[in-house]
């Protein structure tokens, strides 16, 4: 029996008693034409701006504008060094330790980074196990490494599928699969949490299941950092990316994360694409020394980063130290379960939740299918004031961030959209 209650008055008083409703005031929240908040439920796609970020980046124009290119080694934070002051803070939230992570790049160019190492294909063994409605970016880049490594990439993709009728992966399913193809496969790519139905799968046991049939594998866990308890490092995972400008609120387009499980940390055998910055921190500068590996995922670097980027990462990941994943991740549930309980009360036989009803297999995203609906519904709840996001042919996707949602949020917005269908 749910203890969510109907009514303004519950969401007031749960707010009064939320003890990380603070945090809303640290973030830039979008306006109406009128000058009243939005009710912004897409931080699945892009992180609102916390108001710190802007004295963060501040701080390394200050830094160029004075120093130069002394600024490389000079200053509060010296650029040399910037992505070891993001280094725990990040894998504290992915559950990882600190010779695991590696804040570069972009994600799919991490993602290749990763398959240039672990995605080793033979004759025999080189199909590639990934979700049916995975990722699109996904699903090019391993076209693209089949074509690459010179395999048909029609054959060389296994989709796990849901059953007909269902929106779900099942498990048993994917030990199907194995069964059946697992001397073939030679990688195995999962989102950690689908972008499109909010499952979070388990990584541990898909883990297992494919190391048990020596398939590599690796998660994309966009939709998971800054989400949920992803424990990469006890999930066994060969490799794992993200991006940090949804949950982690780093501004568009802002460096990835990757994550390489300390078992390889010293393997100098793994194939990889290298730079200067992969080099021994030591000689790097002396610049004619022959390359020197770094160990750990800092080993997969290649260029100096960019540092204004980072700041705005920094800025982000020292409100999550600050926070702890644990306390977001319950209050996510809390918010999230009041949604669905609010959701459930409209007992609208057109409205279902395809996101897992167990909150352990979800994040703060409900994907909410609207039965006979198309993007009109959409466009009348943008109209309305609630920020949410489409999917064809017909989901809504919303995530109540814990950072900076509330009950009355979700309350509005269910209210908007109760109104927007008995219109």
């Amino acid at each position: 029996m749910s203890d969510y209650q109907l009514g303004l008055e519950y969401a007031k008083t749960q707010d009064q008693s939320d003890d990380l409703s603070a945090y809303r005031n640290q973030f830039h929240i979008p306006k109406d034409t009128n000058g009243n908040d939005l009710i912004y439920f897409t931080g699945n796609s892009l992180g609102l701006q916390p108001k710190s970020t802007m004295s963060y980046v501040e701080e390394e124009l200050k830094a160029w504008a004075e120093l130069g290119v002394e600024g490389h080694t000079e200053g509060k934070h010296p650029w040399l060094h910037y992505h070891e002051f993001l280094t725990e803070n990040m894998a504290n939230i992915v559950g990882a330790k600190p010779i695991e992570v590696i804040v570069m790049n972009t994600l799919t160019a991490n993602l290749h980074f990763m398959m240039v190492s672990f995605y080793k294909p033979t004759k025999t063994k080189y199909k590639i196990v990934i979700e049916a409605d995975a990722f699109p970016s996904d699903k090019f880049a391993v076209e693209s490494q089949l074509r690459h490594h010179g395999f048909d990439e029609k054959d060389g993709i296994i989709l796990w599928k849901p059953r007909k009728g269902n929106e779900l992966a099942r498990y048993e399913d994917l030990e199907a699969i194995f069964d059946l193809y697992g001397d073939e496969i030679a990688l195995t790519l999962i989102g950690g949490v689908n972008y499109y139905t909010g499952q979070y799968f388990d990584l541990k046991r898909i883990t297992s299941l494919a190391h048990f049939h020596d398939s590599m594998v690796g998660f994309d866990c966009a939709h998971g950092a800054g989400n949920v308890k992803l424990n990469l490092h006890d999930s066994g995972a060969d490799f794992a990316v993200w991006c940090t400008y949804k949950y982690l609120n780093s501004g568009p387009g802002s460096l990835a994360g990757c994550f390489v499980h300390e078992r390889h940390a010293n393997d100098r055998e793994l194939n990889r694409f290298t730079g200067w910055w992969s080099h021994n921190k030591e000689t790097r500068f002396n610049m004619r020394d022959e390359f020197d590996q770094l160990p750990g995922a800092e080993g997969w670097q290649l260029s100096n980063p960019p540092i204004l980027s980072m700041a705005a990462i920094r800025a982000s990941l020292d409100m999550f130290a600050e926070v702890g994943i644990d306390r977001l991740v319950e209050k996510s549930k809390k918010l999230t379960g009041y949604f669905e309980f609010l959701i459930e009360q409209l007992n609208n036989p057109n409205i279902k939740i395809i996101t897992p009803k167990d909150p352990s297999e979800r994040g703060c995203q409900l994907s909410i299918q609207v039965l006979n609906a198309d993007k009109k519904l959409h466009h009348k709840l943008t109209e309305s004031g609630v920020v949410s996001d489409w999917r064809e042919p017909d989901v809504i996707r919303c995530a109540p961030v814990p950072l900076y949602n509330t009950y009355l949020d979700v309350y509005t917005m269910v209210e908007k959209l109760k109104e927007i269908l008995n219109d």
